[in-house]
């Protein structure tokens, strides 16, 4: 992405804060007038009082040096607090956005782009860019608006020595825009190897019983050291170019004041100027000089906040492959049927997973969906709430096709329980009530009660209100599926998917379970996605999945009678 593009982009999110920047330039541009003024006070202290021996001026001049020095401490204060406030408030922002944006994406973009890349994103390449917002790209305003002030004064002063500065002044720069190009490059990588290091640390933290169960703790370690050794490899470039730009700097700036103290001490001499007039230009130009080194020091984070700026607008450019049409409506409550009606579907665009899919699901019955692994089971139980959309044919519910409803009104009619449990680092009250927070404990109770998990919540040290840890660490597989029974429970939808809820527990926990999944189906349009066929033999019907084809359909009863695919699955258990 082009400078000016990322530019533009990065004014939208600057653009709510006008005012604010107005107040800081406004600001910036006094703290640069007063910083100009006590350079050209220079003169008058030599001249009127070292030379003329100026008494009255010796009154005046420090009284009016200290005003000078407090009221730029004044603007110096206002211009840096409001610029980090609207850093703060860019960052905020932005993180806000790539967030609402992540989880606006479909679960196929989840597939293919590692979690610890987007943590990075949100945390690392956001906080770049605000230091690129609030310091680098304002802190070289505010050094642009240094020089040309104090410009103006070499040039009121003596203008010819401010003529042969200004030949001089392009050396300072170009070693500026040579760095700059290779912090640009340095950034890039450095921003991605910061998301390789995210992701080691994300996935070995949160696999951390397979690494020790695998004996694998020296294998990570060396993975993560020699990534940090990569990391660390790309900031000491870094580094080296840094420290590299500051001497260069300063042997350049100091070329360019030996050149003006010779010519100048020669002008003093023959009598053509001041001594102080050549003091305070002399002042000035050093004056000078500092702005236009800072920003090379500024250059390594604008380019650092430019790399991460194109990241971040990459990121938010990924289009949502699922959304809501524009004449979308809210999809009435649903008591009649689900008709999945010749769906085809592939993830690719090439291969097949699903081929020619119809099912007639009336209000109240269970449909159960079995096979061998691979054979399309999940992915058509995907496909109901839109995780996924079709490829051809359509889902329709009670007449609408579920394309033409609003996702959030075909979702809020719908519960799931995954064989994954999902739940998150809060309260046992929270999780249940999760989606509808408001929901009071009488019904949070009741639905932990159905759901056969109020004894075990009871026993825990602070009941509904003790943290679960991390993904429910601190529950059995038993108990936190009975917790997410109960959050489905607790939502009341009429349609529910049991994605395997079952297949990761022991007898024990599966029998507790089962009973509490009864108590969720009943009176709701269920699909169960079975691995234990035992747990679906009171389905309503059963659809058995080969090879992303339906090759048998009927009741328990019917399929064993027929001997088929679903007899063999049955006896092989």
């Amino acid at each position: 992405m082009h400078n000016q593009e990322l530019r533009k982009r990065l004014w939208q999110f600057l653009k709510p804060y006008k005012s604010k920047l107005i107040l800081a330039i406004f600001s910036m541009v006094l703290v640069s007038a007063f910083g100009s003024a006590q350079a050209y006070i220079v003169k008058p202290l030599l001249d009127e009082i070292f030379f003329n021996k100026n008494e009255e001026m010796l009154n005046i001049l420090p009284f009016a040096l200290t005003a000078v020095f407090l009221l730029k401490g004044i603007f110096y204060y206002t211009y840096t607090y409001t610029l980090d406030t609207i850093g703060q408030c860019i960052i905020r922002d932005m993180r806000e956005k790539i967030f609402a944006h992540i989880h606006s994406l479909p679960i196929s973009f989840f597939h293919h782009t590692p979690t610890g890349e987007l943590i990075s994103r949100v945390v690392n390449d956001a906080t770049l860019i605000q230091m690129a917002v609030s310091r680098a790209i304002v802190g070289i305003l505010k050094d642009l608006l240094q020089v040309f002030g104090l410009l103006f004064v070499i040039f009121y002063l003596n203008w010819q020595l401010a003529l042969i500065s200004l030949i001089f002044m392009p050396m300072a720069v170009v070693p500026i825009l040579h760095f700059g190009k290779k912090f640009r490059k340095l950034s890039i990588t450095n921003q991605q190897t910061v998301a390789e290091v995210s992701n080691i640390l994300h996935e070995t933290i949160t696999g951390h019983r397979i690494v020790k169960a695998f004996g694998m703790e020296k294998y990570e370690i060396s993975k993560f050291s020699k990534t940090i050794d990569k990391l660390f490899k790309v900031i000491v470039k870094d580094i080296r170019i840094n420290s590299l730009q500051h001497p260069l700097m300063e042997l350049i700036g100091g070329v360019i004041i030996a050149g003006i103290i010779w010519y100048g001490g020669h002008q003093v001499l023959i009598g053509q100027s001041t001594p102080g007039t050549f003091i305070a230009f002399l002042t000035t130009l050093i004056m000078i000089y500092d702005p236009i080194k800072s920003v090379g020091n500024i250059n390594s984070p604008l380019q650092q906040g430019m790399a991460a700026a194109d990241r971040i607008f990459g990121l938010l450019d990924i289009k949502a492959e699922i959304e809501d049409r524009a004449d979308a409506i809210d999809l009435p409550s649903f008591h009649q049927s689900i008709d999945f009606r010749h769906i085809h579907f592939s993830y690719d665009g090439k291969n097949p997973v699903l081929e020619d899919i119809n099912i007639k699901a009336k209000a109240g019955e269970i449909i159960a969906l079995v096979g061998t692994s691979g054979g399309g089971k999940s992915t058509l139980a995907n496909l109901l709430p839109r995780f996924f959309e079709v490829s051809q044919g359509q889902i329709v519910i009670d007449g609408h096709d579920i394309r033409d409803v609003t996702m959030n009104s075909l979702r809020k009619q719908m519960a799931i329980v995954t064989q994954q449990t999902i739940l998150f680092n809060d309260t046992v009250r929270n999780n249940i009530a999760y989606g509808d927070p408001t929901r009071p404990d009488e019904e949070i109770a009741a639905a932990a009660k159905a759901a056969h998990a109020l004894d075990f919540i009871c026993d825990l040290p602070d009941g509904f209100d003790t943290m679960i840890g991390e993904s429910g660490a601190r529950l059995s597989g038993g108990q936190q599926q009975r917790i997410s029974i109960a959050r489905a429970l607790l939502k009341d939808a009429p349609i529910l998917i049991l994605d395997e809820a079952t297949s990761a527990l022991d007898t024990e926990s599966e029998r507790e379970v089962q009973k509490a999944l009864e108590n969720l189906m009943k009176d709701r349009t269920t699909f169960v996605i079975a691995h234990r066929l035992s747990t679906i033999t009171h389905a309503d019907r059963i659809m058995v999945l080969q090879n992303g084809k339906i090759t048998e359909e009927g009741s328990h009863e019917e399929l064993m009678a027929t001997d088929g695919v679903y007899t063999m699955l049955r006896n092989m258990q």
